[in-house]
């Protein structure tokens, strides 16, 4: 499947990317969840480094995937292997 190139903005700084076109959706969902924590972290604390911003913004996100990484059951979701063989199974149905 073929790429697309897209331009996200984090910290004012705007990043070019290749995304493909199904992803892109939430490739810019992301890159706003960052900066609207960046923008949050600059109004209630003292820090005015951008880098400093995001590694505090990196830090959190990465804090919310740890605690989601031992809430969620392990096997809850589907893997690719699953989907594809469910994929499989719909195929030869139809």
């Amino acid at each position: 499947m073929s790429e697309k190139s897209i331009k996200v903005t984090i910290a004012g700084r705007i990043y070019p990317i290749s995304v493909k076109p199904e992803e892109e959706e939430m490739v810019r969902a992301a890159a706003k969840k960052v900066d609207d924590s960046v923008k949050n972290l600059l109004e209630n604390y003292a820090v005015k480094d951008k880098q400093d911003l995001l590694a505090m913004t990196a830090l959190q996100l990465s804090t919310k995937l740890a605690e989601m990484d031992t809430t969620v059951p392990k096997g809850t979701a589907i893997d690719d292997r699953e989907m594809d063989e469910i994929e499989e199974l719909i195929d030869s149905l139809l």
